[in-house]
């Protein structure tokens, strides 16, 4: 079996970082190397730990996910997933400014939910994650 996707994951809800990082970590197709709560410290975590993918919130203080994916491909170009509330249908220009900005893919943010709904969330996430990390 190859080796697991590094993913580093920017999330300034402590709940959702938790979440994301808890799916992520049961599978064997990919770690988290690094967490951030903001942009700023995301661009630490990424030159720490040069992760394959970047899994990042839109909104978060300090510098948000627009800005932090312009930072990370000018800095560190590698693939980056939105995950996100602000990334639905109905919200086109979000979609289309972290296009722009170099982002490659969307996913809503994981709330609550049953058991079933984590590992349909977690199959979901990791099948964009193996997706981004294979463009790289």
């Amino acid at each position: 079996m190859s080796a697991p996707i590094k993913v580093a994951l920017v999330e300034d809800s402590a709940v959702a970082l938790e979440i994301l990082e808890r799916l992520l970590n049961s599978s064997d197709e990919v770690e988290v190397v690094g967490t951030a709560r903001d942009g700023a410290t995301g661009l630490q975590v990424i030159e720490r730990s040069q992760p394959d993918v970047i899994c990042t919130d839109l909104q978060m203080p300090n510098m948000d996910g627009l800005e932090f994916t312009k930072e990370v491909m000018t800095k560190y170009p590698r693939p980056i997933l939105v995950v996100s509330n602000m990334v639905g249908p109905s919200e086109v220009d979000n979609i289309f400014n972290l296009m722009q900005a170099g982002a490659l893919d969307f996913f809503p943010k994981p709330s609550s939910g049953t058991a079933t709904d984590y590992e349909q969330l977690k199959s979901a996430l990791v099948q964009k994650i193996k997706v981004l990390a294979s463009k790289a």
